[in-house]
């Protein structure tokens, strides 16, 4: 922070973004709600959500190896402003549409996809590549400071100013950002030169680098195999016989360990091996996981999402950092688009799946045996994956 004023407005303005985000996040799946009754409209919104991000993220990060990157932070930036000022303006309006609203939030993940990897990909450029892992654990506690506090401050004014407030509020948030990218300087890609970068040359050079094609695959076994988040109404109610705050505290509980996981993270600057802190990271989160689908007391649960949540921090920071650090340049683009899919596409087809083995089982199958699962697969890549249990920071391999 004190050592690039540059990353510092960048690293303020998503603060503040990704608070309004999450704000905005919950205004509509409460205004969805609010219009159409229905749980399964809600649900829609995830959906109309993900579709859009998956599908762009990938060619987001082709166009950030591409463009200068500063521009397209800023366009992209300035595109979710101007949706906040359209849902505000149909909230004061009393345009209460199910259909405008999805239109809107489809379009908002598109500008995310857009956005995330360009600004991801001007880190390394603004920091020496010692301060990479300390950034990246900065990052990781915005997005998880965004998801206890957003949600939260949006709830409050909803119902204290009604929905057209709370998206204004976004709109305002979404100035710091373009702030700080309106004062960066350019960023061209290096070595660019005007060719076109393609999505399937960002996959084959994944196919060909196996250590950061193992990132994703270690971050595929927690997100997919042991990824519960579905079930936690259920549990809520069948476990720890609570109602709708009983759930809260269980979605809250590994954002609160992933947020101390950032906090506490300046032992890992000591630890040059990242493949191997991976591993054990995400063999953690599976543990939790398992030994969380065998307890019935509802603190002792709490415990082991934090501790799951502030393993999958430590995950994320070394996957990141890995992939800043041995990546060139002309490719940061699209495997930070490839991160987007993973990061958005995982953790739903977990859900998918939990639900699925839950309605043919039961939530402590599911979740129980999800951890398990996790632990077998992650050894299973620890067991062929000798390259990146030796990845050295010090000495980096793509």
């Amino acid at each position: 922070m004190r050592t690039s004023a540059h990353y510092r407005r960048l690293w303020f303005g998503s603060t503040v973004s990704w608070v309004g985000q999450g704000m905005t996040s919950l205004a509509v799946s409460l205004q969805v709600y609010d219009i159409t009754r229905s749980p399964f409209s809600v649900g829609l919104v995830g959906l109309f959500s993900l579709v859009p991000l998956v599908a762009f993220g990938l060619y987001g990060g082709a166009i950030a190896d591409t463009v200068d990157r500063r521009k397209l932070g800023l366009y992209s930036a300035c595109g979710s402003a101007v949706l906040s000022i359209a849902l505000a303006t149909a909230a004061f309006a009393g345009f209460h549409r199910v259909w405008f609203l999805y239109g809107i939030v489809a379009l908002q993940a598109v500008c995310a996809a857009l956005n995330s990897p360009a600004r991801s990909s001007m880190i390394p450029r603004l920091l020496p590549p010692e301060q990479l892992r300390a950034a990246n654990a900065l990052n990781s506690m915005v997005t998880t400071f965004g998801m206890l506090v957003g949600p939260s401050l949006g709830g409050l004014i909803v119902g204290f100013a009604g929905y057209q407030t709370a998206y204004l509020v976004d709109a305002v948030a979404f100035s710091a950002s373009l702030y700080a990218m309106w004062r960066l300087p350019s960023m061209l890609p290096e070595r660019a030169g005007g060719k076109r970068a393609s999505v399937l040359d960002g996959l084959r050079f994944l196919a060909t680098r196996p250590n950061l094609r193992m990132t994703f695959f270690s971050d595929f076994c927690a997100m997919i195999l042991a990824h519960p988040r579905a079930l936690f109404p259920a549990i809520a109610v069948l476990w720890f016989g609570g109602d709708a705050k009983t759930a809260g505290l269980l979605v809250a509980a590994p954002a609160f360990g992933a947020l101390l996981g950032g906090v506490l993270s300046g032992w890992q600057g000591r630890i040059r091996h990242h493949g191997q802190a991976i591993l054990i990271a995400v063999a953690c989160w599976g543990t939790a996981i398992a030994v969380f689908g065998l307890t019935r007391n509802l603190w002792l649960g709490l415990l082991l999402l934090a501790l799951a949540g502030y393993s999958d921090t430590v995950s994320m920071i070394f996957r990141n950092t890995m992939m800043q650090v041995a990546a060139p340049d002309e490719m940061r683009g699209r495997l930070q688009g490839v991160f987007i899919v993973v990061v958005a596409g995982g953790p739903r087809l977990g859900d998918f799946l939990a639900g699925s083995v839950a309605d043919l089982t039961s939530p402590a199958v599911a979740v129980t045996g999800g951890g398990i699962a996790c632990v077998l697969a992650i050894g299973v890549l620890a067991l062929y994956g000798r390259g990146f249990r030796r990845y050295d920071a010090l000495d980096p391999t793509p």
